[in-house]
């Protein structure tokens, strides 16, 4: 069984940055696929960025291109989320989940808070 848990969401003003963690217990060798999910009051899930542990292949949301960057360390069995230049529309429950691909995640996070302020 593994276990994800996230860190690192707060509160900024808009064009500031957070860096969002999260690290998994268990063994994460046979879930190459880390993701990035946001979720905010009233939307639906939106999927915001994927790392394919096995080439590190990189895959964002357009909303966010350019901003945030994922990046896993294997080491530490965890993945992280630079976000820079936030915006309001930022503002999301944040959530990283874990799966054999890109597409479907077997295992998630309980979520960490972003809220940007204009």
């Amino acid at each position: 069984q593994v276990q994800l848990v996230e860190s690192g969401g707060g509160s900024v003003q808009a064009g500031g940055s957070l860096r969002l963690s999260c690290a998994a217990s268990g063994s994460t060798d046979s879930r190459p696929c880390w993701a990035w999910f946001r979720q905010a009051p009233g939307k639906a899930r939106e999927k915001v960025a994927t790392i394919y542990t096995a080439d590190v292949l990189t895959w964002y949301t357009d909303s966010v291109k350019g901003r945030f960057t994922i990046s896993h360390d294997s080491a530490k069995r965890a993945v992280y989320l630079q976000m820079n230049t936030l915006k309001p529309g930022d503002t999301a429950m944040y959530t990283c989940a874990l799966g054999t691909n890109c597409v479907t995640f077997k295992y998630w996070g309980q979520g960490t808070q972003v809220a940007v302020s204009s």
